[in-house]
C-alpha cells in the first residue's frame, strides 16, 4: 500500500460518530481540518480515518509529523521529506511538490499544523490550487483558514453511558496494558472508573496519565488525588478552563514524579525528535542527575506514560513536552540545555566524520538520519550563538545530507553558516566543499563550479592536504555531472598524485578516487576503470565502509554490460543495491536499478528488467528529474528496453513496468532486492 501511515500498536477506542463525520467530509471536502485542544486525540482519530480510507488514494496517503517543528523555515522540506520527494533540482521546494502531486489522487494528512499556521495556509492553499486529486486532512488547535476549508471539532471521549461510555472503555484497555493485575469488574470499582474519567473530562492523554498511576496507586487514591487538584486549579489565566483536566492530569503526574525524574522530564523537552538513553545522558546530565541513573529514570518515565517507546528510543507527547519547557524555564536551565543539546550533536557530527571510514560508516548513516530533526535545531543554536562551530558542524553534514537526499535543507544551512564572519581555515573549507557537491547535486553546475572554485583558492590558502582533496572533489563531480570528464579527470588525478596518502587518511581521499574512476569509464577507456575500480573495492573491504565501495560495484557492472558479461553485471548492481540501500542513499538505489535493468535485459529476462524498470522510475521521480541517470547509460537505455520487450512481448512488459511503477517504492524494492545476492 503506497503511503507512509505511522504504525501504533495501542487499540482504538470508541468514536463512531467522529469517524463516520470525519469519512464523510472527506468525500464532500477537499480541505478537512480537525481542530480541538491538546491530549484531546486529534492525531489519533486523523490516523484512524486515514487508515480507513486509504483505499479510496490510488497514489497513496501521506502522513506529514510538524510536531518537530518550532517555526516555518523548514516547513516545506519537511512536506517532501514526508512524501519521499527529494527533489535534486535547484528550484524551490513548493514547485517540485506541485509537479510531484499535479495528475496523483492523494490524501496528505498535515499534523500539528498550529506550530506552523501561517505557512500551512499558504502551502495547502497553493497545492490544492495545483493539485486537483489531491486531498488535505489536518489536525490543529484552531482552522487552517483555507478557502473551502471543512471543520470537525474533535471533544473528549463521551462519558454519557456509564461503564460503556468511550471513556471507560479507554480506561479498561490501557488498564490491562499498563497494571493487568488490578480488577475493574467489582461494582465499587466500575463507579470509580466512572467518576475518574469524568473528573478528567474523557480527554484521552488525562485517562492514558491516570491509567499509567495505577502501577502504584490504587483507584481510590487515584480518584481522591484527582478530586483535591481540581478543588485547588483555580488560576485560569495560566490555564483556560476548558483545559483543566488536562491540566490536572499532567500536574499531578508531575507531582508523583520523584525530583530527578521531573528534573529529566522538564530538560529532555530540548529534545525534537525521538533519542536513545545515550543521548539522553549525554544531554541531561548534570547537578543532582547523574548520568549513570538515566537509563532507570526513562523507563520509570516510559512507564508512566510521560514517554513512548519507540524500539530502543524514546519519544515525548507534544503537550507533554510543552509541560516540560514550561517547567525547565521556571528551573532557569533553558539556555543551558539548548547549549547542551547544540553540543552534543555537534559532537556527534564530529565522531560520525571519524568514523565515516570504517565498518561503523552505515551505523553512522542510520544515526545521523535518526536525529535527522535535533541535528537542525542544534545548527539553528549554533549559527545565532557560535559561528566557529555552526561552520564547523555544518561542513561535516556534506558526508550525509547530500548522500541521503536532504539537498534543500543542506543548502539553506550550508548557505546561512558560509554567511557568517569566521576565519578562513580547513573547517570553512571543508563547508565550501559540502555547498558545492550539494549544487552539483541538484543540477546548478555553474554555481557548484563557482562556489569548487572558491574552495579551491581557501583549500591553497590553507595549505593542508585534505582540504586540497574535498576541493578537488567538489570541481571533479562538477565536471563530472556536466559532461566534463576529461577536467574531472585532471583535477582529482592531480590531487590524489599530491595530496593523496597511503593508506587514505579520510573522506575526501576515497572521494577523488570514485572521481577518477567515473571519469576512465566516461573516457571509454575501460581497462584502466576497470582496474581502478577493483582496487577501490579492495580497498574499501580493509577499512569496512560502503559509499566508495558501492561505486565500485556500479562502475564493474556498467563495464560487465560493455563487455557482455551479463551475470557478472547483475552480481556487482545488486552488491550495489544492497550498499546503497544500507545508507539510505535513493539517488545511489536507483542508477543501482538502471544497471539491474540492463543485466535482466541483456540476459533475456524481460519481465525482471521491465519490474525493476519501474521501481527505478518510482525512486527518480522520487529524486525529482525520471529517466536522469549518469551520462554512459543514457545511450544503452533504449537498447535495453527494446531487448527487454523482445523477450516477453509488448504487452507483459508494460504490465510488468507499471504494476512496479505503481507500487509503493520501498515495497518495489524489497521485491527487486529477494534476488541473489553476492557473498
Amino acid at each position: 500500500m503506497v503511503g507512509n501511515l505511522p504504525v501504533v500498536t495501542t487499540s482504538f477506542v470508541g468514536r463512531a460518530s467522529e469517524l463516520d463525520a470525519v469519512r464523510t467530509a472527506l468525500t464532500q471536502h477537499r480541505s478537512v481540518t480537525l481542530t480541538g485542544g491538546g491530549g484531546v486525540g486529534k492525531s489519533r482519530l486523523a490516523l484512524r480515518v486515514a487508515e480507513q480510507v486509504r483505499d479510496r488514494y490510488a497514489d497513496g496517503v501521506w502522513w506529514v509529523d510538524l510536531s518537530n517543528l518550532y517555526d516555518d523555515r523548514l516547513f516545506t522540506a519537511t512536506v517532501c521529506d514526508a512524501v519521499d520527494l527529494l527533489d535534486h533540482n535547484p528550484r524551490a521546494p513548493v514547485e517540485a511538490l506541485c509537479e510531484w502531486l499535479a495528475g496523483r489522487h492523494v490524501l496528505l494528512v498535515f499534523d500539528c499544523c498550529e506550530r506552523v499556521l501561517p505557512a500551512c495556509l499558504l502551502l495547502v492553499s497553493e497545492l490544492l490550487a495545483s493539485a486537483p486529486g489531491l486531498t488535505v486532512m489536518a489536525t490543529s488547535r484552531q482552522a487552517i483558514g483555507v478557502r473551502g476549508e471543512q471543520l470537525v471539532e474533535v471533544k473528549p471521549l463521551s462519558m454519557d453511558d456509564g461503564g460503556a461510555s468511550d471513556a471507560v472503555r479507554l480506561f479498561r484497555e490501557r488498564c490491562g496494558t499498563a497494571a493487568p493485575d488490578v480488577s475493574l469488574d467489582s461494582p465499587g470499582s466500575a463507579e470509580t472508573v466512572s467518576a475518574i474519567c469524568h473528573r478528567l473530562e474523557g480527554i484521552p492523554l488525562a485517562v492514558e496519565l491516570a491509567c499509567a498511576r495505577l502501577r502504584e496507586n490504587s483507584l481510590g487514591e487515584i480518584a481522591e488525588r484527582l478530586a483535591s487538584r481540581l478543588d485547588t486549579l483555580v488560576d485560569e489565566t495560566a490555564w483556560p478552563r476548558r483545559h483543566r483536566a488536562l491540566r490536572t492530569a499532567i500536574g499531578w503526574s508531575h507531582e508523583l514524579c520523584s525530583p530527578l525524574e521531573r528534573l529529566l522530564w522538564a530538560r529532555l523537552s530540548v529534545f525534537r525528535g525521538p533519542f536513545e538513553a545515550a543521548d539522553a545522558q549525554s544531554v541531561c546530565a548534570g547537578g543532582p542527575l547523574d548520568a549513570d541513573a538515566v537509563p532507570r529514570l526513562l523507563d520509570r518515565l516510559a512507564d508512566q506514560s510521560v514517554l513512548q517507546r519507540v524500539g530502543v528510543r524514546y519519544r515525548m507527547l507534544d503537550t507533554l513536552c510543552e509541560y516540560g519547557a514550561m517547567w525547565l524555564a521556571e528551573l532557569g536551565e533553558g539556555e543551558t540545555l539548548v547549549g547542551l543539546h547544540a553540543a552534543h550533536f555537534a559532537t556527534m557530527l564530529a565522531e560520525a566524520e571519524a568514523g565515516w571510514l570504517s565498518e561503523q560508516q552505515v551505523a553512522w548513516y542510520a544515526r545521523i538520519s535518526a536525529n535527522h530533526s535535533d541535528v537542525r535545531a542544534a545548527l539553528d543554536h549554533l549559527i545565532e550563538t557560535a559561528p566557529e562551530t555552526a561552520v564547523e558542524m555544518a561542513g561535516r553534514t556534506g558526508l550525509f545530507w547530500p548522500c541521503c537526499g536532504h539537498l534543500h535543507e543542506s543548502r539553506d544551512y550550508l548557505e546561512r553558516a558560509l554567511a557568517l564572519d569566521t576565519p578562513k581555515d580547513p573547517s570553512r573549507t571543508r563547508a565550501l566543499w559540502a555547498l558545492g557537491i550539494t549544487l552539483a547535486l541538484q543540477g546548478d553546475h555553474r554555481s557548484a563550479l563557482r562556489v569548487g572554485e572558491e574552495c579551491t583558492t581557501a583549500a591553497h590558502q590553507d595549505g593542508d592536504p585534505q582540504s586540497e582533496l574535498f576541493a578537488a572533489h567538489t570541481v571533479g563531480l562538477t565536471h563530472l555531472m556536466a559532461g566534463r570528464p576529461q577536467d574531472a579527470y585532471e583535477v582529482c588525478d592531480h590531487a590524489l598524485i599530491t595530496h593523496g596518502q597511503s593508506p587514505p587518511s579520510g573522506a575526501p581521499q576515497l572521494c577523488c578516487m570514485v572521481i577518477r574512476t567515473f571519469a576512465h569509464s566516461a573516457l571509454g577507456r575501460l581497462t584502466e576503470a576497470y582496474e581502478a575500480a577493483v582496487a577501490l573495492r579492495r580497498l574499501s573491504v580493509r577499512y569496512g565502509e560502503h559509499w566508495a565501495r558501492s561505486y565500485a560495484f556500479h562502475q564493474l557492472a556498467f563495464i560487465d554490460l560493455l563487455q557482455g558479461r551479463a551475470h557478472d553485471a547483475e552480481l556487482h548492481a545488486r552488491a550495489m543495491l544492497t550498499s546503497k540501500h544500507n545508507l539510505h542513499d535513493n539517488l545511489g538505489i536507483a542508477l543501482a536499478l538502471d544497471l539491474l535493468t540492463g543485466a535482466n535485459a541483456v540476459q533475456g529476462n524481460g519481465i525482471a528488467a521491465a519490474r525493476t524498470s519501474g521501481t527505478g522510475n518510482t525512486f527518480w521521480r522520487m529524486l525529482g528529474h525520471p529517466n536522469h541517470g549518469t551520462p554512459e547509460l543514457s545511450a544503452v537505455r533504449e537498447e535495453w528496453e527494446l531487448q527487454a520487450r523482445k523477450a516477453v512481448g509488448d504487452d507483459a512488459y508494460d504490465s510488468a513496468f507499471h504494476t512496479a511503477l505503481n507500487d509503493d517504492a520501498e515495497q518495489g524494492l524489497a521485491l527487486v532486492m529477494q534476488g541473489p545476492r553476492p557473498s
